[in-house]
């Protein structure tokens, strides 16, 4: 067979030390994301659909333990099969993974390829491999940065410092790094052992024989796609192999197709490694199964199975069983499994399960056993894909776009999901644990797209699938009506985009545009439709576009299923101040702005503006709050192998254009930005890493990294009543920014301040938490966290509070950097130091009439930090020591004041001035109780009585244990003890009546026969507090027949813990015995 294929030229690749393209931009100085950490974005899910799964790994040698592969969501650990997950790669600089591989000799190594191996039309780029060297704890990048997309990963199963990597290379462009790269020093230099045929092609697939680790079988394929185009057939794929490790190829032929190939997806089988299994793409979706017996040598068509649905670019891996000979699976739309080798296929069962599989995983002695990774998740079966659990607690779901309602008490999101529907679900819950997968739902089904909202009415809301399929959803009834907009008689055919937009109106809640390749306006909610404009695209044919480098006739590798219709609208923005002037922004390359509703329009050509690639697609366009003249352009020109970041503003209507990317990371393409409808210089963008904030128009900019993994995020929404940013990821579910209202009038300028306090800028919710049944659904549930329960307060600390050692060891350090060393302090110095009390930064509640309700502690160190409030007062309950919990009761609603202040050396200084806030209820019962009034004063009552009754307690405890001392004291007294033996039975006698009219016969309490005493009285009243409605009759009742009780016994405890037990205590010294605890010092 003759030898097509030797090793690359010499190149040796070593590791690159230079800081990766999306590494965390972290400016230093006051203005920068360290300052502002305290800012968390908060997660509220779901996880109830999960998202697109692109491998996984399962350790042969603990098959409990699982790493998985998230195409857009990072690297997942689980340590007990699915019961608990880890994100184990959110602080890395992507979040796109195409393998994930477990050494064979090492369980501790593991290595992940960024960049998922799919030619879809949404997917992200990597930056390269990764390994750690302790099980995922922490990550070193290996190189082969420019390789974008990473197919497989092998280990040598002995030598885990011998790793080969395929990578497949760019999507959008050629060139990259692309082929098989080899290493033998765990990564530190690489070595390209097979060069693919041209800059379009990379190797797809790849296999080790397990019996003998240098023959190898590899799969090279060439594909580019475009904003409205795909083909990914050509001269270049094949299959390959080598027999020294990868030093030479020889490609393999005999009885494989002819003409082109498109992707390749390859398996060996674990039973028998002399037989390979290949599905082979050729042209217009065509080819089928291939089976070889002999190592590759030759091969046999069995079927014409192929990957299907988007196209075999989008699926294309098969799977051969661990534990059955010839038994195949194909990962697909509808997966199928075959038990002959590849000839007849059986579809896999999808009653209960999501389909678009890309991933599969089997149990080393489990047969049975089979996880399977969709674009909806991960599923685990126990009897061979007959029935499958789902495993619903990975927040994976790749949302476009969000849309927050005005619903009350608490606001909704909805979003459409990369095929996942479109999704609904709250931003908070009453419930103590937070947001449950129970509290989503779906609005429509299919690719959800741009969601809307209709502002003041949480009833109708606006969904829509892929290419413009717009319905509005009743969600009082849960109906549907399908809006989409129809072209007349005659009129050409509408071009919609994959991810069409909508607005309603800012000016008539009943108004609504869309878009296809011209704008469509209805004023009745989408009843009837009126254009509002002529095609606004450059009208292409995108079946003449070059891809590699030429153009295509009818018979190639073409896929134009899953993507946008091309030359369409792709944004669109009507102006909030004028209702004229629409803004409507292309796929191709164009801006068109009317300022009369759109009888006319204006043009403008990306390329007349400096710095702006000719044909950028325009992904989101945001007319100015403040002002009818300003417009803001995101620009994407990605799918054109430019990653770089584009953000304009134009301010004269589009004619001309001022840069706002300038300060952006590299790489941090720009997918949404919105403006503060209060301060018009805050603005905050979504990128393809992460989200930005600037307070100065867009000239700075600040990552909000707090709380939040490295993701795209492809949508940035404010809700206008709570001051809350929602951020919609493409990997990693929704996340909220509560309550941003600082960041408005944080500067340069006023952080120079020693220190700021601001108090929540929108009513605090009041209530109750609901905190039943939360402990008993088991662990493997997904729970969004809420925003902590209360007032939540924001303050800045230009500098830390530090302690006189910190101060030393500061000073000393810096002595140390300037070659200057140190003396070791005076040991009054030292002594000093430790016994300083810590200096503290507290927030002080004050009701309307001046009194203080609670003090809340806070971080001491510089920057930006966020404390809650509970609600509550504090606890003036008796204390019994240090550790006991502050338990006050709940503070009633109406108007508080917080100051922030420090206290240093004793010494208390206030450090703002007081900021008022309201605590609001969030509903009316059915029932009229007790005014707010009325309930303070009871619990003020209650208050009092709990303090007594539980000083009381605590004295009886206390007098239990001296009585404890005094019976061994007596035991040891040498004279007579009868006296003392009569005095102490007297006493114990009283102590144990009042203990009885405390909490009763504990003997007859074990029998469950519990008659009322002062505790059971005082918890009944007490419970009154725990709703809104007040005490009734009966609380009150029971609280006063409580306090009557307690006037006698108080008197009694005070003469045992005054007279009786004292002078008995004294009786025992006196006559000989030993001295107890609580008697004065011996003098002499």
């Amino acid at each position: 067979m003759k030898k097509l294929l030797k090793a690359a030229v010499a190149v040796s690749i070593a590791l690159s030390c230079s800081p990766t393209y999306a590494d965390k931009d972290d400016k230093g100085g006051i203005f920068s994301s360290s300052t502002f950490k305290a800012m968390e974005l908060r997660n509220i899910g779901p996880a109830y659909m999960s998202g697109r799964i692109a491998d996984i790994a399962i350790d042969q040698n603990n098959p409990s333990t699982w790493y998985t592969a998230v195409g857009s969501g990072g690297v997942w650990k689980t340590t007990n099969a699915g019961t608990t997950w880890k994100p184990i790669f959110d602080d890395q600089p992507v979040y796109s993974i195409g393998d994930v591989t477990i050494a064979p000799s090492n369980s501790n190594i593991i290595w992940v390829g960024t960049g998922e191996n799919n030619g879809g039309r949404h997917i992200s780029f990597g930056d390269g491999v990764y390994k750690s060297l302790d099980g995922g704890q922490t990550w070193k990048n290996m190189g082969l940065k420019k390789s974008e997309h990473v197919s497989d990963i092998i280990i040598h199963p002995t030598n885990p410092d011998i790793v080969w990597v395929s990578a497949q290379g760019p999507l959008w462009s050629g060139g990259g790094e692309r082929g098989l790269y080899k290493t033998t020093d765990g990564g530190e230099i690489w070595k390209q052992v097979l060069k693919p045929a041209d800059k379009w092609t990379g190797v797809t697939s790849l296999l080790i024989d397990p019996r003998n680790p240098d023959k190898l079988y590899a799969a090279t394929w060439a594909r580019q796609r475009s904003i409205g185009a795909y083909v990914g057939t050509n001269e270049g794929a094949g299959i390959h192999t080598s027999n020294d490790g990868g030093e030479t190829w020889t490609e393999l032929k005999t009885g494989l197709p002819q003409g082109n190939m498109g992707k390749i997806g390859m398996a060996i089988s674990p039973m028998n490694p002399d037989v390979i299994y290949a599905t082979i793409e050729t042209d217009n979706r065509g080819g089928g199964f291939y089976r070889s017996a002999d190592q590759g040598a030759s091969w046999t068509k069995l079927s014409d199975e192929v990957g299907g649905g988007t196209g075999p670019h989008y699926y294309q891996e098969i799977f051969a069983d661990q534990h059955q000979f010839d038994r195949v699976y194909i990962a697909s739309n509808y997966s199928k499994v075959s038990d002959d080798g590849g000839k007849t296929w059986t579809p896999i069962n999808t009653k209960r399960k999501h389909v678009d599989d890309h991933a599969m995983a089997f149990h080393p002695t489990d047969p049975d056993f089979v996880l399977m990774g969709s674009d909806g998740g991960i599923y685990m079966s126990h009897d061979r894909m007959a029935n499958w659990r789902f495993m619903a607690n990975l927040p994976l779901t790749q949302f476009y776009k969000v849309a927050p309602d005005d619903s009350k008490p608490f606001y909704k999101v909805y979003a459409g999901a990369q095929d996942n529907s479109t999704q609904g679900g709250p931003s908070r819950t009453m419930r103590e644990e937070g947001i449950k997968n129970k509290d989503w739902f779906l609005t429509l089904g299919g690719d959800g797209h741009g969601p809307a909202t209709e502002p003041g009415n949480p009833d109708i809301m606006y969904s829509q699938w892929q290419q413009g399929n717009l319905t509005r959803i009743d969600m009082k009834t849960r109906e549907g009506v399908y809006i989409k907009p129809q072209p007349l008689p005659g009129d050409p055919a509408e071009r919609y985009n994959w991810d069409a937009p909508i607005n309603v109106s800012a000016h008539d809640p009943a108004r609504i545009y869309f878009a296809s390749q011209r704008v469509w306006r209805s004023d009745d909610r989408g009843d009837s439709w009126t254009a509002v404009s002529g095609d606004l695209t450059k009208n292409g044919n995108r079946m003449h576009s070059p891809l590699m480098g030429r153009t295509w006739s009818v018979e190639a590798g073409w896929d134009l299923y899953a993507m946008t219709e091309f030359h369409t609208i792709a944004n669109f923005a009507e102006s909030p101040v004028d209702e004229n002037i629409l803004w409507a922004g292309t796929d191709d390359g164009i801006i068109q702005v009317t300022t009369n509703g759109g009888k006319s329009w204006k043009k403008i050509e990306l390329d007349d503006i400096k710095g702006i690639p000719a044909n950028s697609y325009v992904n989101d366009i945001r007319a100015d709050l403040f002002d009818p003249n300003t417009v803001y352009v995101a620009l994407d020109n990605h799918k054109y192998g430019d990653y770089k970041p584009y953000l304009i503003k134009s301010t004269n209507l589009g004619k001309s254009w001022t840069s706002l990317a300038d300060d952006l990371p590299e790489k941090h393409l720009v997918w949404r930005i919105v403006q503060d409808h209060v301060n018009k210089d805050l603005l905050f963008i979504g990128t393809e890493f992460g989200v930005f904030f600037s307070v100065d128009g867009g000239k700075d900019w600040v990552e909000l990294d707090g709380g939040m993994p490295t993701i795209s995020t492809r949508d940035v929404k404010i809700q206008r009543r709570e001051n809350d940013l929602v951020a919609g990821t493409f990997g990693r579910g929704i996340y909220i920014l509560d309550d941003y209202a600082p960041l408005r009038s944080l500067t340069e300028k006023s952080m120079q301040q020693e220190a700021i306090l601001f108090a929540p800028s929108r009513p605090v919710k009041w209530f109750q938490l609901d905190d039943n049944h939360t402990d008993s659904d088991g662990d493997d549930r997904f729970v969004a966290e809420n925003p902590e329960h209360g007032a939540t307060f924001t303050y800045y600390l230009k500098d830390s509070l530090l302690t006189a050692k910190e101060k030393r060891q500061e000073a000393e350090k810096k002595l140390i950097e300037d070659k200057k060393y140190p003396k070791y302090p005076s040991w009054e110095a030292v002594e000093a130091e430790n016994q300083e009390a810590a200096p503290a930064i507290y927030v002080e509640i004050k009701d309307s009439e001046g009194d203080v309700i609670k003090r809340v502690e806070g971080k001491v160190k510089k920057g930006l930090h966020r404390i809650t409030w509970d609600m509550k007062h504090t606890s003036t309950t008796p204390l019994t020591d240090k550790e006991s919990k502050d338990r006050g009761l709940m503070a009633l609603p109406g108007t508080y004041t917080a100051t922030l202040f420090k206290r240093v050396d004793a010494k208390v200084t206030p450090l703002s001035e007081a900021v008022s806030f309201e605590l609001q209820p969030i509903y009316q019962g059915a029932l009229e109780g007790a005014t707010y009034e009325e309930i303070a004063a009871y619990s003020n009552d209650v208050s009092s009585a709990q303090k007594r009754a539980l000083s009381s307690t605590t004295v009886l405890t206390q007098l239990e244990d001296t009585m404890g001392l005094l019976r061994t004291a007596i035991d040891r007294t040498p004279n007579d003890v009868a006296k003392l033996e009569a005095q102490f039975a007297a006493i114990q006698e009283e102590i144990n009546a009042v203990n009885r009219a405390f909490f009763g016969l504990k003997s007859r309490d074990k029998m469950g026969i519990k008659p009322a005493n002062i505790m059971s009285r005082l918890r009944y009243a007490r419970s009154a507090l725990g709703s809104s409605y007040g005490p009734t009759q009966q609380h009150k009742d029971q609280l006063g027949y409580a306090k009557d009780s307690l006037d006698g016994v108080v008197t009694r405890i005070g003469t045992l813990q005054n007279t009786a037990v004292p002078k008995l205590q004294q009786a025992v010294l006196d006559a000989g015995g030993p001295w107890t605890a609580g008697l004065p010092v011996i003098a002499k």
